[in-house]
């Protein structure tokens, strides 16, 4: 995979702010990839996405920091420089329910997700079989049989001890308490079987199946204090009938769920997602 310097960037809208960044590039050299440019009208928030092939530059990503620094202070910039072969390490958390912790390790395994993952993390000791398929260190963490206050700090000391950059809760069906939500605030993602906000909480497909809905579907979004509020970055849906069961849907979901996940954590690992309050900017 070639290797690209993914130039990220939100500020308040103005005057010259592309021409800036296109002129500091072009005095570089740099061949840009792709790009891509939002502006919100709503609240004057500009936000850009530039991939860089790194080899048509000199910089290095700590020169690179160093140069663009005063057109990032001038314009008043939220702004980082990533290198694409310096992977994220993703942690992995799951439950009894294996499918989406499955398909991620496939989509890594066969190199779709670019990024290390240095363990799996399970409250249900049947996991360690996925893990140990695919090499991967296995840490069960017992919720029943300890406060879950204590079994958290264990969850959180291995988070810090693995130097986590990503945590995917891939169906971990355990509440996050609001002190290790706003440690991994934009750091941490979830997927939620439901479209959400509708049907949030607990049981969403049988919540689905009473409201005799047509649609369901799954969503990928950042953990937050506020259960299943946090910032969306993908949905994926599904047209059911009145024929279908509660069984159904939960069965018809998990192919949702599984696609809106893997799309989000993709996205976050490629920097093609910007947090603005509780909504994202994807370039997709």
């Amino acid at each position: 995979m070639q290797q690209t310097f993914r130039l990220v960037i939100d500020c308040p809208d103005q005057v010259g702010l592309v021409a800036a960044v296109s002129q500091f590039l072009a005095t570089q050299n740099a061949t840009i990839t792709e790009a891509n440019h939002h502006t919100d009208l709503q609240t004057g928030r500009f936000f850009m996405r530039h991939e860089i092939s790194a080899n048509s530059v000199k910089l290095t990503i700590d020169s690179f920091k160093q140069a663009f620094a005063p057109i990032a202070e001038k314009f008043d910039m939220n702004w980082k420089i990533a290198d694409s072969h310096q992977k994220q390490k993703m942690v992995l958390l799951a439950s009894h329910e294996s499918h989406c912790l499955m398909d991620l390790l496939h989509r890594w395994h066969s190199g779709e997700l670019q990024c290390d993952i240095p363990c799996i993390i399970a409250n249900h000791p049947q996991m360690k079989q996925f893990a140990d398929w695919h090499n991967i260190p296995f840490h069960w963490v017992n919720f029943k049989d300890q406060p879950k206050e204590q079994a958290f700090a264990e969850v959180e000391r291995l988070i810090e001890a693995y130097q986590a950059d990503l945590t995917v809760l891939a169906r971990f069906m355990q509440i996050v308490p609001d002190h290790l939500c706003q440690k991994l605030a934009g750091k941490a993602i979830n997927i939620h079987h439901s479209f959400l906000p509708s049907f949030a909480g607990a049981k969403p497909y049988q919540q689905a199946y009473e409201r005799g809905v047509k649609l369901i579907g799954a969503t990928c979004h950042y953990v937050t204090s506020d259960l299943d509020e946090g910032p969306i970055i993908e949905q994926e849906v599904m047209r059911i009938s009145h024929s279908d069961s509660a069984a159904d849907m939960v069965r018809k979901g998990k192919n949702c769920e599984k696609t809106a996940l893997a799309n989000g954590v993709r996205y976050h690992l490629e920097d093609r997602v910007i947090i603005h309050h509780n909504k994202t900017v994807v370039f997709a």
